[in-house]
């Protein structure tokens, strides 16, 4: 699997920053990455906080392992 060059806490901090005001383009040049990605995390991400994203990965997480497990 794919990991991401982007943690949890950047991906809030870089929405927060959007939220404040500052330019999307002018964030995606800042950070290096497409606009197509940042409209993606706040399709997903946004209005969350670092907990119920913590929460969000691990139930993604057993979701993998139990269709890994179940039987097609």
């Amino acid at each position: 699997m794919k990991t991401s060059r982007y943690s949890d806490p950047l991906i809030l901090s870089i929405l927060r920053q959007a939220e404040g005001g500052i330019a999307v383009a002018e964030l995606c040049r800042e950070h290096g990455m497409s606009n197509a990605s940042f409209h993606k995390w706040r399709a997903k991400f946004g209005g969350m906080d670092a907990s119920m994203i913590t929460q969000m990965k691990t139930i993604e997480d057993e979701n993998r392992r139990l269709k890994k497990c179940s039987p097609s």
